[in-house]
């Protein structure tokens, strides 16, 4: 048999073309629709890259109230989806809830789907606006606390601290909060995108494509990474420890999470803001335990990288787990709210992809056994 070529994890492979996200690996850049991410951060909202991501451009001050109005009044989830997350198994992952609400939340909308590539998800946009009420209330619940309606007066990023706390939070808190949903938004054919793209490319539903696109971000080389940065940095312990554990790690020819990306061929532009962030956070709490070490580590790891020719860099995960730990966030909900940010883009996509929709389905190289015999199950 001819031998036959192909890329394991599609590395390299162009799956479909997109007007979304444009990543520039080489130089370190990432732009949505356009706009430079370090723009975005600075001088946009996360519901005004909302609306660019969803409707291609930037809004007008008037396209941006009247969206806004129509985002926050749908924040709130009915009873029956609260009673869903408070009876959800204890032991269960908050990831497996997002799931499952996901699904749930779908019968509480009148879809436009039936056959067609149209729907009314830019109007309803209950996935993008209530994933963060999801998480809060799951938070609450699990403390034996009760729910707190959301408000309409606040941003998506303050909202959402506001409901996890029931008090508001500082304005600087909310603002790096709503930043960082900013930085998550999108990031281009990344595996749970992708995921949602192939869904959608059956015609599925809006609500069908995230929950799968969830499940995908669920894993520990996408959304969880973020976690295990954080559980590494306590394994380390101390700023005096990075070295001696760095050395005992790479000769044991473990991966350091939150280093590298296969994207980016230099540092990931959104861990530069995630670092800023981070300093902002250490000096105004007065705690810089997480800094340390990870600046400590930094250096120390690319000291070994430079010797060795491997362009390695921190990538978003290796800050943002300590930005959220020091605005009080529990590590388990540090992949959901990367779910709540990243709903935008999925939805930006799935849209796009039935705009020209061919389904997915690529070949397969099979390297199993060549036809042969049935044996009768007496003579086995």
């Amino acid at each position: 048999m001819a031998e036959v070529e192909y890329s394991k994890g599609l590395e390299g492979v162009v799956a479909g073309e997109s007007v979304i996200c444009q990543i520039d690996g080489q130089n370190g850049k990432l732009f949505y629709r356009g706009y430079n991410i370090d723009d975005l951060v600075k001088k946009s909202t996360y519901e005004e890259t909302v609306y660019l991501l969803l409707f291609e451009q930037l809004p007008t001050a008037a396209e941006l109230a009247e969206f806004t109005g129509n985002f926050r009044s749908g924040r709130h989830i009915v009873t029956p989806i609260q009673d869903m997350i408070r009876n959800f198994p204890p032991g269960g992952d908050p990831m497996e809830l997002l799931q499952s609400v996901m699904s749930y939340l779908s019968g509480y909308v009148e879809h436009k789907i039936k056959h067609s590539a149209t729907c009314n998800c830019r109007q309803t946009l209950h996935q993008v606006a209530q994933l963060a009420t999801v998480i809060a209330a799951y938070q609450r619940f699990k403390e034996g606390k009760p729910y707190v309606v959301p408000r309409q007066d606040l941003s998506h990023g303050a909202n959402f601290l506001y409901m996890l706390r029931g008090e508001e939070p500082l304005p600087y808190e909310a603002a790096i909060m709503d930043k960082c949903l900013v930085l998550h938004a999108e990031h281009g054919f990344n595996t749970s995108t992708f995921t949602a793209r192939v869904v959608a490319s059956s015609l599925s539903t809006c609500y069908s494509s995230i929950s799968a696109a969830i499940g995908a971000l669920r894993g520990p080389l996408h959304g969880g990474a973020n976690e295990q940065v954080m559980d590494m940095l306590k394994e380390i312990g101390a700023v005096d420890n990075v070295d001696s554990w760095l050395d005992k790690t790479l000769a044991e020819k473990k991966k350091i999470m939150g280093m590298g990306h296969r994207e980016y061929k230099v540092k990931d532009p959104r861990s530069y803001v995630m670092e800023g962030f981070l300093r902002e956070l250490s000096e105004k709490k007065g705690d810089s335990r997480y800094l340390s070490i990870l600046t400590k580590l930094e250096k120390s790891f690319r000291s070994r990288m430079d010797e060795k020719g491997k362009p390695l860099y921190p990538n978003v995960d290796y800050f943002s787990g300590s930005v959220y730990a020091l605005l009080g966030i529990p590590q388990y909900l540090f992949s959901p709210i990367f779910a709540l940010a990243r709903c935008a883009g999925w939805l930006a996509h799935i849209l796009e992809q039935r705009k020209d929709n061919r389904l997915f389905r690529p070949e397969c190289l099979y390297t199993g056994p060549q036809p042969r015999e049935y044996t009768a199950l007496e003579k086995r």
